[in-house]
């Protein structure tokens, strides 16, 4: 009987072990795609009069770490072992509202938060400030802009000063969480360096319903350094730019969408999928051929590559559409796919 306990304790034993392994590993795995409330640079009434203490302490404490939990809950599964920055995930969210509202507010309250300071520098220099006076004509009209645009925003949303895809300075109101990163900000689409929260809990406890005084107010505790920090570490993410411009890409993204089922059936000798969506793929190919490609983008390679997808595809339609035997069809689906994982590559962000 003793020699039963032992046995049965021993192997309790190694079950605890191994349960604790897997727990550590899970954690592990989906601690890389937690986020955390960043801490402020400043008390909460360092910015007053300008920014009352409590509306800081409810925005940061209540607001921002309902957003942070809600976006843990929403990635610690479908993420879990990716190493995904933030701005990573908010590149496509249009079919994703939970990562878009959470991951946008996290977001958008860090950026915010860390461009406030109860000392600020209040103007920027160098080529921020060229730039802008070449924008905007003056830091003055920039202010005037970005506050019209708040005052225009119907509801709950943000004003944003990004760095589009053409690499230069642009103003955009968007609604809610929504960002320049984010697919659905239509063609506002780039880095943001400074945007101000013009939902009412920014600012109501103080101003009530006077958003217009608030606008007026925030520029008094805006630090420009910060601003400037942004746009250059900005001008310099050119890999982030290239996954922006890339996922704006719509005809490339139809004709990925189009595709990829195809893949994998055909590679493993199955031709009904590809038959199925031949003719869908050769229009999506010949639409992709003949879209703007994005300026970053440009170059003879990627024509080169669009050419060849969209000669492949047609040749692979006619072949489909005569019956012709499944080795032909082998045979230009593998030259079609070789241009496509060519290109794929190059494109790789």
């Amino acid at each position: 009987m003793d020699v039963k306990i032992k046995i049965i304790n021993r192997l309790n034993m190694q079950i605890l072990k191994f349960n604790f392994l897997l727990v550590t590993l899970i954690m592990a795995n989906t601690g890389s795609a937690q986020f955390v409330l960043p801490e402020l640079k400043y008390a909460y009434d360092a910015l007053e009069p300008h920014i009352d203490a409590m509306t800081m302490e409810i925005h940061h404490s209540k607001h921002h770490k309902a957003y942070l939990d809600n976006l843990n809950k929403a990635t610690s599964l479908a993420d879990a072992g990716k190493q995904r920055s933030i701005e990573d995930m908010l590149i496509s969210v249009e079919n994703n509202k939970s990562v878009e509202n959470n991951g946008g507010g996290h977001y958008n309250h860090t950026l915010f938060w860390n461009i406030l300071s109860p000392t600020p520098k209040i103007a920027p220099e160098g080529e921020l400030a060229n730039e802008i006076n070449k924008s905007f004509t003056s830091l003055d009209n920039l202010k005037k802009t970005m506050n019209d645009e708040g005052l225009k925003r119907f509801g709950s949303g943000w004003v944003w000063l990004f760095i589009n895809t053409s690499g230069q300075l642009e103003v955009a109101s968007l609604p809610n969480q929504d960002n320049p990163l984010m697919d659905v900000a239509g063609s506002k689409r780039g880095i943001p360096i400074l945007g101000i929260d013009v939902w009412e809990h920014a600012y109501y406890l103080k101003y009530q319903n006077k958003r217009g005084d608030f606008l007026t107010a925030i520029w008094n505790v805006v630090d420009w350094a910060a601003v400037e920090k942004n746009y250059t570490d900005a001008k310099a993410n050119k890999l982030l730019m290239k996954k922006i411009e890339l996922d704006g890409w719509t005809a490339f993204r139809e004709f990925k969408k189009t595709y990829t089922p195809v893949i994998f059936p055909t590679q493993a000798g199955q031709y009904d999928e590809l038959k199925y969506r031949i003719n869908d793929v050769a229009l999506k190919a010949e639409a992709l051929s003949k879209s703007n490609i994005p300026a970053s983008l440009q170059n003879s390679t990627v024509r080169s590559r669009l050419s060849a997808i969209k000669k492949e595809s047609s040749k692979l339609q006619e072949l489909i559409e005569k019956k012709k035997k499944e080795d032909q069809i082998k045979k230009t689906f593998d030259e079609l796919q070789r241009e496509y994982e060519e290109l794929v590559k190059f494109l790789a962000v």
